[in-house]
């Protein structure tokens, strides 16, 4: 039966009522976005095109283009991102997947291992590694007494130091997504494969690893956009001669005061992460690189 033209702006009028009802629920959600999110990024945009005499100007944009410093920022930046990236992959990996094959209950004690580091402070961590690497740390002095070496390594204020470091760091943030996944999968399918008569490596790259791909893409990518950003550990463990984008940005305020151009590197920066989470939706939803790939 078709609805009465009095039923069918009955109905509308319903319709728009519930909109309303839920736009007033959401309402202060939307101005939390709008007051943390939304006004700080438009600032960010209106401070880079701003000049030294406070005119609209394309000179911060300008000067990264002109000088081969800001490229070479850049390059450090991703390749110090790529490395750790890798690195935690290569251990992230194989402990994840030692943890999701152990017996759950001894598996939950190991997890409080891998969590254990978000229960202390980040620059605490940092500077915990600068007294372990450093020429008269703990590391050289052990190093040198078993006979590894005669004389200390350098490990701090290089890029070494700064990739030990920020593996540390970054670890737990593709492990907890990869273990997700691998503990989702379901076990019958990998004894299929090995009634099929498939080897237990053959099983394991053919079957079991696709099916964690989406948890190792999403711990990838989430390491990754961390990477891009950060400030502390390389700062610490570099000591100025690894240079990243985050620290160029505090350095052009805290030493030139140029708000503009630490602005432009932001949106440089801003504008580089959403290009890569846009290739990434292209292979996963982002919905599932919050939610570990499931």
């Amino acid at each position: 039966m078709q609805a009465t033209p009095a039923n069918a702006s009955g109905l509308r009028v319903d319709e728009k009522l519930e909109r309303m009802k839920l736009f007033g629920l959401s309402s202060p959600a939307l101005l939390l976005v709008l007051v943390i999110l939304v006004i700080p990024v438009g600032w960010l945009f209106y401070v880079s095109f701003l000049g030294g005499n406070g005119q609209f100007s394309l000179e911060n944009y300008q000067r990264m283009v002109e000088r081969s410093s800001y490229m070479r920022i850049f390059r450090t930046t991703f390749e110090v991102s790529l490395v750790t990236t890798g690195l935690c992959i290569l251990i992230g990996y194989p402990l994840a997947y030692f943890l999701s094959q152990i017996p759950p209950r001894i598996a939950n004690l190991c997890m409080i291992t891998v969590l254990l580091p978000f229960w202390t402070s980040l620059l605490v961590r940092t500077y915990a590694w600068l007294v372990l690497l450093q020429k008269q740390g703990l590391i050289n002095e052990w190093a040198m007494a078993l006979g590894l070496w005669d004389e200390p390594i350098k490990m701090v204020h290089n890029m070494t130091g700064t990739l030990i470091g920020m593996v540390h760091i970054m670890l737990p943030f593709l492990i907890l997504p990869v273990y997700g996944s691998m503990k989702a999968v379901d076990r019958d399918y990998v004894k299929a494969a090995a009634n099929l008569g498939a080897s237990p490596r053959r099983a394991f790259w053919d079957v079991f690893f696709p099916l964690t791909m989406p948890g190792l893409f999403a711990g990838t990518l989430m390491v990754f956009i961390l990477c891009l950003g950060f400030f502390v550990t390389p700062a610490v463990l570099g000591g100025g001669k690894v240079i990243m984008v985050s620290m160029k940005i505090v350095s052009n305020i805290e030493l030139f005061v140029s708000w503009g151009a630490a602005s432009a590197l932001g949106v440089v920066l801003l504008a580089l992460t959403f290009a890569i989470l846009w290739v990434a939706s292209r292979f996963l939803k982002l919905d599932q690189i919050a939610g570990g790939g499931h």
